[in-house]
This record gives structure tokens, sequence and C-alpha cells, in this order.
């Protein structure tokens, strides 16, 4: 046999062994199927395909033997009570919000956002290696749940409105869909809040049974057709300006993985976290010029001292919640001493928008150049 011969068996060889070695790993892995159920529909832009993507991610990681399957939102149980589900193990996991569930622990928003709160760098730190995500997953423990952060987005758009707000005063007696500790704020403001799930937004809008209403960033809302009957559209989200969404699951569930797919979980969530926040952060701005030049919504912001008023209004439902809620107050409490620790690496480093007057900051050598 010539060299050339023995090198191409040889190398047969190795791929046959390759292939039965592969096929022996696959075989060794146990065949997982798991039901999640999202709080956001496969279509709805950056928040259901982040959800489809892990699900494909988990699924290529283990050569199809965890099998996950992603059900839209309402098709296994009504989206607000997932967490329940969940507890429960009618659902194995919910791609959803914690925030989702603040009427079972007021204080499970802070996991999700915090008005006037830090950027997505600062608020993951307080969660990852501050005692965030630790508080969390002591209150989902007392129910059996477990949960990894994995979805980030920045921040979301302000609210909806029919008509331009000249006046604050204006928003007493509005009706408006509002989520989460903003919806407080809204409420020392005279307005009447609810919560409902991403699918009930319009209809309630367009037949006005509310009045307003805030969901997300532009590439959501517009999704879901808010300027069709909403033309102005209110900046900045003080409400939310980082949003985290988790992969919440059944901890009987989870523990009864093996060590290798509760590992791809958790590495599948993490891409899923800074991808998203990135791939959110690159759709804005086209979006926002496609309402604004196609469908005539008026992008306005809020004075600063209309968001002085915001701001004074959630200070007092820190302190209010905080002297009723134990629960509330400690870990709003710890979130606070994170961001006052935080504050001189924080402040140290800011920039303001620009030090070149009347020229953006994105484009300081051609400035320099005139």
């Amino acid at each position: 046999m010539t060299s050339n011969g023995k090198w191409a068996v040889a190398a047969i060889t190795a791929a046959v062994g390759v292939a039965f070695a592969g096929q022996a790993l696959a075989q060794g892995q146990p065949k997982v199927n798991w039901n999640l159920q999202s709080a956001f529909g496969s279509g709805l832009t950056h928040l259901g395909p982040s959800a489809v993507r892990l699900v494909k991610d988990v699924s290529d990681m283990t050569d199809g033997n965890f099998a996950i399957k992603f059900n839209e939102p309402g098709a296994l149980v009504p989206t607000l009570e997932c967490f329940d589900a969940a507890s429960k193990g009618s659902v194995d996991a919910c791609w959803s919000p914690a925030g989702n569930y603040a009427g079972k622990y007021a204080a499970l928003s802070f996991f999700t956002s915090v008005p006037f709160g830090p950027g997505f760098g600062e608020f993951m730190a307080w969660k990852k290696f501050g005692n965030g995500d630790k508080l969390r997953d002591e209150i989902y423990a007392k129910h059996g749940l477990v949960a990894f952060d994995a979805l980030a987005i920045g921040p979301e758009t302000s609210g909806w409105f029919r008509r331009e707000v000249k006046s604050l005063d204006q928003l007493k007696g509005f009706k408006m869909r509002f989520f989460g500790l903003g919806a407080k704020v809204m409420q020392k403001l005279g307005v009447s809040t609810q919560m409902l799930a991403a699918a009930d937004i319009f209809p309630a809008l367009e037949r006005g049974v509310i009045d307003a209403t805030e969901f997300s960033m532009p590439a959501m809302d517009i999704k879901l057709g808010f300027h069709q009957v909403a033309k102005f559209n209110y900046f900045p989200g003080w409400h939310q300006q980082t949003s985290v969404t988790e992969l919440m699951m059944n901890k009987k569930a989870f523990d009864a993985l093996p060590k290798s797919y509760k590992k791809i979980l958790e590495v599948a969530a993490g891409h899923q976290l800074g991808y998203t926040f990135a791939e959110s952060e690159a759709t804005q701005f086209g979006v926002m010029a496609e309402m604004r030049d196609k469908h005539k919504v008026q992008v306005k912001r809020w004075t600063d001292a209309q968001l002085a008023t915001f701001e004074k209004a959630w200070l007092e439902v820190l302190a209010e919640d905080s002297a009723t809620d134990p629960l509330f107050k400690r870990i709003a409490d710890d979130y606070l001493a994170f961001r006052k620790n935080y504050a001189i690496w924080g402040d140290a480093q800011v920039l303001k928008p620009t030090y070149l007057t009347g020229k953006p900051a994105a484009q300081p050598a051609a400035a320099a150049k005139k």
C-alpha cells in the first residue's frame, strides 16, 4: 500500500471513530422534553425571538436530546399566571420578566427594572455581583423555582398618547396600561393603571378601554400597532432604563437535569442576555424614523420639570412601600446601597452628550475639521 493509501485509510478510520464517538456521546445524553411558555409572542421583535433562539441553541448543543417546546403566550396558562404554573410543575419554564408577578411580591419588580434606574452595566453588576439575583433566588426558592437572567433591553418609550400632554395635570383620570414600579408613580399623578399582557394592549387602546399605554421599545411597540391610534410617543423611558427577562424554571425539573444540561441552559441564557441587548439597540433608530416619516408619529420628550415630578413621585413610592413592606425595604435598601457605592466609579466616567458646541458627540472627528 502506498503512503497515500495508508494516509487515506487512517483518515477514514479516524473519521469513522469521531462519528461513532459523537454518536456515543449523544446516546449517553438523556432525552428530556420541556414545555416553556413565553410572555411574548414568537413574532414580537426581540422579546419573543430571543426565547426561540435559546430553544434552538439548547437543542443544537445537545444534539436534539434536550428539546424545549416554545409555547406562545396563553397557550398553556394565562400569561400572568406562569409563576404559579411553573411553581406547581404545570409548565417546566416561563420566559417572562419577574415584574409580571408583582402582584405576589411588589419587590419582584426590582429584578426587572427600576424607575430612574441604572443602565445595563450597572444593573447587571448589582444583579450578578451584588445581591440582586441572590435576593431573587431566595424568593423563588420558597416557590420551588430557579431562574437565569436571559434577555435585556435598554431604555423604553415612556408612553403612547392620543394627544399631546402639555401638562402632567392632563393625566389625572387617565386609564393607562403601565408596568411595574412605574405604575405606582403614575398612580401618584392621578392615573388609573392596569397591567395588561402584550396581546391585550392594542384592543384595549383601540376600544378606548384605556386612554394611553406604555409597553417597550419602538421596534416592539410598532409590532403591536400603537401608532395606529396614538400619535404622540413620549421619551425618555424614566420607568424602565434597563429591563430584564428571565428563564424561570421549576426547580424539581431543573434539579433532575444532568450537570451538562444545567450548564447549557445557563450559557444559552447568558448568550441571549447580551445578544438581545445589542440587537435591540441596533434597531430602534430605524423604527423611530419610520414611525415619524411614514406613520406621522410625533416624538416628544418630557421637560426637565416634568421628569422631576415623576422622580419626586417615585421617591415617595419608594419611601411608602419600604415603610409597609419589609421585603420591599430589604431589596430596595440593598439596591440603593449598591448604587451609592457604584457612584464613585459611575460618576467619574460619565461624559456629556458632546463637548463641541452644536456638534453631535458621535462625529467628533468631522466636527474638528470644520
